[in-house]
Protein backbone atom coordinates (compact mmCIF):
# COMPACT_ATOMS: atom_id res chain seq x y z
CA UNK A 1 0.00 0.00 0.00
CA UNK A 2 1.05 3.51 -0.49
CA UNK A 3 1.98 5.26 2.65
CA UNK A 4 1.96 8.71 4.22
CA UNK A 5 3.54 10.43 6.87
CA UNK A 6 2.55 10.68 10.51
CA UNK A 7 4.99 12.35 12.44
CA UNK A 8 8.27 10.20 12.20
CA UNK A 9 5.85 7.26 10.74
CA UNK A 10 5.19 6.00 7.98
CA UNK A 11 1.90 4.72 7.60
CA UNK A 12 -0.23 2.57 5.29
CA UNK A 13 -2.69 5.32 3.32
CA UNK A 14 -5.67 3.92 4.58
CA UNK A 15 -5.74 2.87 7.94
CA UNK A 16 -8.55 1.07 10.09
CA UNK A 17 -11.08 2.36 12.63
CA UNK A 18 -11.80 -0.60 15.41
CA UNK A 19 -14.74 1.77 17.21
CA UNK A 20 -17.59 -0.69 15.42
CA UNK A 21 -15.95 -3.75 16.41
CA UNK A 22 -17.13 -3.24 20.01
CA UNK A 23 -19.49 0.15 20.16
CA UNK A 24 -22.42 1.89 18.11
CA UNK A 25 -22.67 0.36 14.86
CA UNK A 26 -24.75 -3.00 14.93
CA UNK A 27 -23.80 -3.79 18.40
CA UNK A 28 -26.16 -7.23 18.37
CA UNK A 29 -23.39 -8.63 15.06
CA UNK A 30 -20.34 -8.15 17.77
CA UNK A 31 -17.42 -11.17 17.05
CA UNK A 32 -14.89 -10.63 18.57
CA UNK A 33 -12.65 -13.71 16.95
CA UNK A 34 -14.06 -12.08 13.54
CA UNK A 35 -12.68 -9.00 14.28
CA UNK A 36 -9.21 -10.15 15.26
CA UNK A 37 -9.23 -11.85 11.64
CA UNK A 38 -10.17 -8.68 9.99
CA UNK A 39 -6.99 -6.30 12.28
CA UNK A 40 -4.60 -9.09 10.83
CA UNK A 41 -5.94 -8.94 7.50
CA UNK A 42 -5.51 -5.24 7.84
CA UNK A 43 -1.96 -5.51 8.90
CA UNK A 44 -1.15 -7.84 6.47
CA UNK A 45 -1.97 -5.69 3.81
CA UNK A 46 -0.43 -2.66 4.59
CA UNK A 47 -3.42 -0.87 6.76
CA UNK A 48 -0.78 -0.13 9.72
CA UNK A 49 -2.80 2.89 11.32
CA UNK A 50 -5.22 1.33 13.89
CA UNK A 51 -7.51 3.31 15.77
CA UNK A 52 -9.39 3.18 19.43
CA UNK A 53 -10.35 4.96 22.26
CA UNK A 54 -10.92 3.89 25.85
CA UNK A 55 -14.44 4.55 25.90
CA UNK A 56 -15.44 2.17 22.93
CA UNK A 57 -17.33 -0.41 24.36
CA UNK A 58 -16.01 0.86 27.56
CA UNK A 59 -12.46 -0.40 27.27
CA UNK A 60 -13.64 -3.26 25.48
CA UNK A 61 -12.15 -2.46 22.14
CA UNK A 62 -8.68 -1.71 23.50
CA UNK A 63 -8.57 -4.82 24.89
CA UNK A 64 -9.76 -6.32 21.36
CA UNK A 65 -6.85 -5.01 19.62
CA UNK A 66 -4.52 -5.80 22.62
CA UNK A 67 -5.16 -9.09 21.56
CA UNK A 68 -5.34 -8.68 18.06
CA UNK A 69 -1.72 -7.02 17.48
CA UNK A 70 -0.10 -9.19 20.39
CA UNK A 71 3.24 -10.83 18.40
CA UNK A 72 2.78 -8.08 15.83
CA UNK A 73 3.34 -5.02 18.00
CA UNK A 74 6.12 -3.35 15.84
CA UNK A 75 4.30 -3.85 12.61
CA UNK A 76 1.32 -1.37 14.04
CA UNK A 77 0.68 1.83 14.53
CA UNK A 78 -1.46 1.96 17.52
CA UNK A 79 -3.59 5.32 17.88
CA UNK A 80 -6.16 5.45 21.09
CA UNK A 81 -7.96 8.84 22.96
CA UNK A 82 -8.75 10.22 26.29
CA UNK A 83 -10.90 12.50 27.99
CA UNK A 84 -13.92 10.76 27.89
CA UNK A 85 -15.78 8.58 30.43
CA UNK A 86 -18.52 6.34 30.16
CA UNK A 87 -21.25 6.89 32.10
CA UNK A 88 -23.99 4.41 30.87
CA UNK A 89 -22.48 2.03 28.46
CA UNK A 90 -26.13 0.74 27.36
CA UNK A 91 -27.00 4.58 26.76
CA UNK A 92 -24.13 5.79 25.74
CA UNK A 93 -23.83 8.44 27.99
CA UNK A 94 -20.64 10.49 28.71
CA UNK A 95 -18.96 12.89 30.55
CA UNK A 96 -15.77 15.07 29.95
CA UNK A 97 -12.81 14.69 31.98
CA UNK A 98 -9.40 16.12 30.58
CA UNK A 99 -7.97 16.81 34.07
CA UNK A 100 -4.31 16.23 34.14
CA UNK A 101 -4.53 13.32 36.86
CA UNK A 102 -7.20 11.77 34.69
CA UNK A 103 -5.00 11.81 31.78
CA UNK A 104 -2.64 10.08 33.58
CA UNK A 105 -4.68 7.08 34.76
CA UNK A 106 -6.58 6.74 31.66
CA UNK A 107 -3.47 6.58 29.48
CA UNK A 108 -2.12 3.84 32.33
CA UNK A 109 -5.10 2.21 32.13
CA UNK A 110 -5.05 2.07 28.31
CA UNK A 111 -1.17 0.91 28.04
CA UNK A 112 -2.99 -2.27 30.37
CA UNK A 113 -5.79 -2.92 28.19
CA UNK A 114 -3.45 -2.71 24.29
CA UNK A 115 -1.41 -4.87 26.35
CA UNK A 116 1.90 -2.15 25.58
CA UNK A 117 4.83 -0.81 26.80
CA UNK A 118 4.16 2.76 24.49
CA UNK A 119 0.99 4.19 22.31
CA UNK A 120 2.42 5.49 19.39
CA UNK A 121 -0.21 8.33 19.16
CA UNK A 122 -2.38 9.40 22.09
CA UNK A 123 -5.54 11.80 21.22
CA UNK A 124 -7.01 13.96 23.47
CA UNK A 125 -10.66 13.04 22.94
CA UNK A 126 -12.50 16.30 23.00
CA UNK A 127 -11.50 19.36 25.02
CA UNK A 128 -13.23 20.01 28.56
CA UNK A 129 -14.57 23.21 29.04
CA UNK A 130 -13.78 23.19 32.96
CA UNK A 131 -10.29 22.59 32.21
CA UNK A 132 -7.57 24.81 30.33
CA UNK A 133 -6.27 23.23 27.21
CA UNK A 134 -2.83 24.28 28.53
CA UNK A 135 -3.07 22.15 31.24
CA UNK A 136 -4.45 19.35 29.55
CA UNK A 137 -1.82 19.40 26.97
CA UNK A 138 1.21 19.86 29.55
CA UNK A 139 0.14 16.33 31.22
CA UNK A 140 -0.11 14.87 28.09
CA UNK A 141 3.09 15.96 26.69
CA UNK A 142 4.51 14.14 29.85
CA UNK A 143 3.75 11.43 29.24
CA UNK A 144 5.58 11.51 26.12
CA UNK A 145 8.62 12.66 28.37
CA UNK A 146 7.98 9.45 30.67
CA UNK A 147 8.26 7.58 27.34
CA UNK A 148 4.93 5.93 27.75
CA UNK A 149 3.84 8.30 24.34
CA UNK A 150 5.49 8.37 21.38
CA UNK A 151 3.02 11.34 19.61
CA UNK A 152 -0.22 13.81 20.55
CA UNK A 153 -3.26 14.37 18.79
CA UNK A 154 -6.41 16.06 19.03
CA UNK A 155 -10.18 15.17 17.85
CA UNK A 156 -12.58 17.73 17.07
CA UNK A 157 -10.89 21.30 17.48
CA UNK A 158 -10.75 24.33 16.41
CA UNK A 159 -7.80 26.11 14.06
CA UNK A 160 -7.46 28.28 17.42
CA UNK A 161 -7.51 25.04 19.89
CA UNK A 162 -4.58 23.56 17.65
CA UNK A 163 -2.43 26.41 17.51
CA UNK A 164 -2.80 27.11 21.63
CA UNK A 165 -2.19 22.85 21.81
CA UNK A 166 0.67 23.28 18.97
CA UNK A 167 2.45 25.86 20.79
CA UNK A 168 2.98 24.26 23.76
CA UNK A 169 3.61 20.58 22.30
CA UNK A 170 3.39 19.38 18.83
CA UNK A 171 0.17 18.42 17.57
CA UNK A 172 1.20 15.52 15.58
CA UNK A 173 -2.24 14.05 14.20
CA UNK A 174 -5.65 16.07 14.07
CA UNK A 175 -8.49 13.44 14.05
CA UNK A 176 -12.48 15.02 12.99
CA UNK A 177 -14.99 13.76 10.35
CA UNK A 178 -14.30 14.44 6.74
CA UNK A 179 -16.35 12.82 3.61
CA UNK A 180 -18.30 13.33 0.71
CA UNK A 181 -20.93 14.69 3.07
CA UNK A 182 -19.51 15.71 6.15
CA UNK A 183 -16.85 19.05 5.14
CA UNK A 184 -16.76 21.33 8.19
CA UNK A 185 -13.00 20.27 8.52
CA UNK A 186 -12.41 21.71 5.07
CA UNK A 187 -14.45 24.91 5.78
CA UNK A 188 -18.01 23.96 4.56
CA UNK A 189 -20.82 22.90 6.69
CA UNK A 190 -24.23 21.80 5.86
CA UNK A 191 -27.29 23.66 6.30
CA UNK A 192 -30.85 22.75 5.51
CA UNK A 193 -29.24 21.05 2.44
CA UNK A 194 -26.83 23.80 1.17
CA UNK A 195 -22.61 24.24 1.90
CA UNK A 196 -22.14 26.86 4.00
CA UNK A 197 -18.72 28.97 3.74
CA UNK A 198 -17.24 29.01 7.31
CA UNK A 199 -13.97 31.10 8.13
CA UNK A 200 -11.06 28.02 8.42
CA UNK A 201 -10.11 24.79 7.19
CA UNK A 202 -8.63 22.69 10.02
CA UNK A 203 -7.51 20.55 7.03
CA UNK A 204 -5.49 23.62 5.86
CA UNK A 205 -3.73 24.26 9.10
CA UNK A 206 -2.38 20.34 9.37
CA UNK A 207 -1.26 21.25 5.42
CA UNK A 208 0.27 24.43 7.03
CA UNK A 209 1.96 22.96 10.48
CA UNK A 210 3.00 19.15 8.91
CA UNK A 211 0.28 17.78 11.02
CA UNK A 212 -1.51 14.56 9.33
CA UNK A 213 -5.19 14.84 9.20
CA UNK A 214 -7.22 11.75 9.94
CA UNK A 215 -10.50 11.95 9.18
CA UNK A 216 -13.20 9.51 10.47
CA UNK A 217 -16.52 8.00 9.15
CA UNK A 218 -14.87 9.12 5.55
CA UNK A 219 -17.65 6.67 4.24
CA UNK A 220 -20.56 9.04 5.57
CA UNK A 221 -21.59 5.97 8.50
CA UNK A 222 -22.07 3.49 5.72
CA UNK A 223 -23.96 5.70 3.62
CA UNK A 224 -21.82 6.74 0.85
CA UNK A 225 -21.46 3.13 -0.12
CA UNK A 226 -25.06 3.06 -1.30
CA UNK A 227 -25.90 0.07 0.73
CA UNK A 228 -28.25 1.96 3.12
CA UNK A 229 -31.78 3.22 1.51
CA UNK A 230 -34.00 2.73 4.27
CA UNK A 231 -33.70 3.08 8.74
CA UNK A 232 -33.74 -0.22 9.17
CA UNK A 233 -31.37 -0.17 12.12
CA UNK A 234 -31.58 -1.86 15.93
CA UNK A 235 -32.41 0.35 18.46
CA UNK A 236 -28.47 -0.52 19.50
CA UNK A 237 -27.44 1.03 16.45
CA UNK A 238 -26.34 4.69 16.87
CA UNK A 239 -27.80 5.84 13.32
CA UNK A 240 -31.46 4.77 14.72
CA UNK A 241 -31.45 8.49 16.11
CA UNK A 242 -29.19 10.09 13.82
CA UNK A 243 -30.78 13.18 12.25
CA UNK A 244 -29.56 12.68 8.53
CA UNK A 245 -30.73 9.10 8.84
CA UNK A 246 -34.48 9.85 9.96
CA UNK A 247 -36.30 7.92 6.82
CA UNK A 248 -37.23 11.92 5.93
CA UNK A 249 -34.08 12.90 5.83
CA UNK A 250 -32.54 9.67 4.50
CA UNK A 251 -34.96 10.11 1.31
CA UNK A 252 -34.05 13.62 0.81
CA UNK A 253 -30.06 12.11 0.77
CA UNK A 254 -30.44 8.98 -1.62
CA UNK A 255 -29.37 11.34 -4.65
CA UNK A 256 -25.75 11.89 -3.01
CA UNK A 257 -25.78 7.99 -3.01
CA UNK A 258 -26.85 7.88 -6.55
CA UNK A 259 -24.10 10.38 -8.00
CA UNK A 260 -21.40 8.45 -5.87
CA UNK A 261 -22.58 5.03 -7.83
CA UNK A 262 -22.43 6.32 -11.39
CA UNK A 263 -18.78 7.67 -10.43
CA UNK A 264 -17.84 4.06 -9.56
CA UNK A 265 -19.61 2.55 -12.51
CA UNK A 266 -17.41 4.56 -15.01
CA UNK A 267 -14.18 3.07 -13.11
CA UNK A 268 -15.98 -0.27 -12.59
CA UNK A 269 -15.57 -0.07 -8.58
CA UNK A 270 -17.13 0.66 -5.62
CA UNK A 271 -18.78 3.83 -4.14
CA UNK A 272 -16.82 3.10 -1.00
CA UNK A 273 -13.61 3.29 -2.96
CA UNK A 274 -14.88 6.53 -5.16
CA UNK A 275 -15.35 7.90 -1.34
CA UNK A 276 -12.19 7.27 -0.18
CA UNK A 277 -10.69 8.22 -3.48
CA UNK A 278 -12.19 11.75 -3.11
CA UNK A 279 -11.01 11.83 0.41
CA UNK A 280 -7.25 11.05 -0.17
CA UNK A 281 -7.17 13.81 -3.18
CA UNK A 282 -7.82 16.30 -0.03
CA UNK A 283 -3.95 16.21 0.39
CA UNK A 284 -1.12 14.02 0.83
CA UNK A 285 -1.21 14.65 4.66
CA UNK A 286 -4.95 13.18 4.66
CA UNK A 287 -4.70 9.67 6.15
CA UNK A 288 -8.65 7.89 6.23
CA UNK A 289 -9.87 5.40 8.96
CA UNK A 290 -12.54 3.50 7.71
CA UNK A 291 -13.97 1.03 9.70
CA UNK A 292 -15.08 -2.36 8.99
CA UNK A 293 -15.74 -5.78 10.55
CA UNK A 294 -16.05 -7.68 7.28
CA UNK A 295 -12.92 -8.45 5.56
CA UNK A 296 -14.52 -7.88 1.61
CA UNK A 297 -14.96 -4.37 2.75
CA UNK A 298 -11.65 -3.99 4.44
CA UNK A 299 -9.97 -4.80 0.71
CA UNK A 300 -12.19 -2.80 -1.31
CA UNK A 301 -11.02 0.09 1.54
CA UNK A 302 -7.22 -0.90 1.12
CA UNK A 303 -7.65 -1.02 -2.40
CA UNK A 304 -8.81 2.37 -2.60
CA UNK A 305 -5.55 4.09 -1.52
CA UNK A 306 -4.48 2.96 -5.17
CA UNK A 307 -7.17 4.55 -7.14
CA UNK A 308 -7.15 8.03 -8.93
CA UNK A 309 -10.42 9.74 -10.08
CA UNK A 310 -9.60 12.31 -12.20
CA UNK A 311 -10.23 15.98 -11.74
CA UNK A 312 -13.35 16.21 -13.73
CA UNK A 313 -14.74 13.53 -11.42
CA UNK A 314 -13.22 14.93 -8.46
CA UNK A 315 -14.76 18.27 -9.12
CA UNK A 316 -17.99 16.56 -9.94
CA UNK A 317 -17.99 14.66 -6.44
CA UNK A 318 -17.03 18.35 -5.00
CA UNK A 319 -20.08 19.54 -6.56
CA UNK A 320 -22.64 17.29 -4.77
CA UNK A 321 -25.34 18.98 -2.99
CA UNK A 322 -24.78 19.00 1.15
CA UNK A 323 -27.20 16.34 2.68
CA UNK A 324 -30.34 17.11 4.93
CA UNK A 325 -29.72 16.60 8.72
CA UNK A 326 -27.24 17.47 11.09
CA UNK A 327 -24.55 15.03 11.54
CA UNK A 328 -25.42 14.80 15.43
Amino acid sequence: MHTRKLGGLEVGAVGLGCMGMSWIYREAERDDDASVAVINAAIDAGSTLLDTADIYGDGHNESLLGRAVRGRRDEVVLATKLGLVVDDLSARRLHRDASPAHVVSACEASLRRLDVDVIDLLYLHRIDPAVPLADTWGAMASLVAAGKVRYLGLSEVSVAEATSAHAIHPVTAVQSELSLWTRDAVGFTAVDGQWKPSSESVVDWCAGNDVAFVPFAPLGRGFLTGAITSQDFGPEDFRAASPRFTQENLAANLPIADAVRAVAAKYDITPAQVALAWVLSVGEHVIPIPGTKKQRYLAENIAAASLALSPENLASLTALPAPVGSRY
